[in-house]
């Protein structure tokens, strides 16, 4: 480690993938004051939150196993980044100065308010508040109560399969292709997993209302649904906009290819609250990693007084998991799309738990225990491309 005598302080927002990884790999140098802002006194695997809903696993882990020595835990929610006065004011009255700050805030649900009765009678699993509300209500019901699971992504797949192997009755609507992440091929293994487990599935199909024990489809048809679970898209926090910064239309921070703010050189964001030149990755936690690792590299480089590097990730592929033995790994070109070449089955299970297990503890633990450690697979279509002094987007 390189000593100093002037610590540099520096806020990472958002204590999840992303931003745990982020704290500890800026421990390569010691002069460096690392402050961690998160809601909550542990760490959310959010990965697992349709387990922790289904009761088949847990989904925290004590910060104290993850986080490195000098990483100080500030359990609290940020309101507003000053950037007049360097500052991240905290919602409990109190405020944190900054030299740096890292913005990995995640995401949210997208429970959309143009659905009537949506916001007020369907269940989210996002995070881990709203999964415990979904988990209690859950508990409330006969076995046979019809459930109706809204969104065909891997989140949504993932939630019916986990509640269909337990003897659900549930119905998947999917509103575009199920599991579109997937390969046609994968896709058809997903399909006839969940139609062997009594799951129907509703495809190019669409909920127009929800209502506290049904749902009406975009055909008119009103189907029974005693719980009613949406997992139809993401939203982000919107600090960075109340922040006076720039943003997508989705409400992440507009950056440039180093994860730089376009507005303020001081803070740089990760995970999926990020929008390096308004085209952001897809959110997943399989990128919010190797992004919590460059926001450090760029906020160190800052310090250093080094240009910072370029994003470069290529992804492999995805992993869902379909109740807990069975799952599909689908591999992917560098660029995200899918290829002909998936493992299902058992294999398929096997090697999502691995990954789950993996995030936590050769990424975030080894980060902690040997900061800068961690390495990501490369090549990926942003890959050479240049870097941007200081781009300039308009706000939507």
């Amino acid at each position: 480690m390189i000593g100093h005598n002037t610590p540099h302080r520096v806020v990472v927002i958002g204590g999840g993938y992303a931003g745990t990884l982020a704290a500890n790999r800026l421990r390569t140098r010691a002069d460096v004051d690392i402050t961690l802002v998160n809601p909550r006194p542990e760490f959310v695997e959010r990965i697992r939150l349709h387990q922790l809903v289904a009761r088949t696993g847990d989904a925290t882990i004590d910060y104290g196993t993850l986080l490195g020595e000098g990483v100080r835990l500030v359990v609290d929610s940020a309101t507003r980044i000053d950037t007049a006065a360097r500052a991240v004011r905290l919602a409990s009255g109190g405020a944190l100065d900054y030299d740096h700050v890292i913005y990995a805030v995640g995401s949210t649900a997208a429970i959309p308010r143009s659905v009537p009765g949506a916001a007020e009678f369907a269940f989210d699993l996002a995070e881990l508040e709203p999964a415990q509300r979904l988990r209690a209500r859950l508990d409330e019901l006969p076995p046979d109560a019809p459930v109706t699971v809204v969104g065909g992504g891997l989140t949504g797949v993932e939630t019916a399969a986990e509640l269909a192997e337990q003897g659900r009755a549930v119905t998947l609507v999917c509103g575009r292709a199920l599991a579109p992440y997937l390969s046609a091929r994968g896709r058809r293994y997903v399909a006839r997993w969940l139609a062997r487990h009594g799951v129907t599935v509703l495809g190019a199909s669409q909920v127009t209302e929800v209502r506290a024990d049904s749902v009406v489809l975009a055909d008119a048809a009103v189907r029974p649904s005693a719980l009613t679970i949406w997992t139809a898209g993401f939203g982000v926090p919107e600090l960075a906009a109340a922040s006076g910064l720039r943003t997508d239309a989705l409400g992440r921070l507009l950056t440039d290819e180093t994860l730089t703010s376009v507005d303020d050189p001081r803070i740089v964001a990760a995970g999926d609250a990020a929008s390096p030149s308004g085209r952001p990755l897809r959110m997943s936690g399989y990128a919010a990693g190797p992004l919590g690792a460059q926001a450090a590299d760029t906020v160190l480089s800052r310090i250093e007084g080094t240009e910072p590097a370029a994003i470069d990730l290529a992804f492999t592929g995805a992993c869902v998991s379909l109740g807990r033995r069975a799952g599909v790994r689908q591999l992917a070109r560098k660029d995200d799309t899918a290829v002909d070449v998936y493992i299902g089955g058992r294999m398929g299970a096997v090697i999502k738990e691995v990954t789950c297990r993996f995030v936590v503890s050769k990424r975030i633990r080894r980060e902690a225990r040997e900061p800068g450690s961690m390495g990501w697979p490369k090549g990926g279509p942003r890959s050479g491309q240049p870097v941007p002094a200081a781009r300039v987007v308009a706000s939507p």
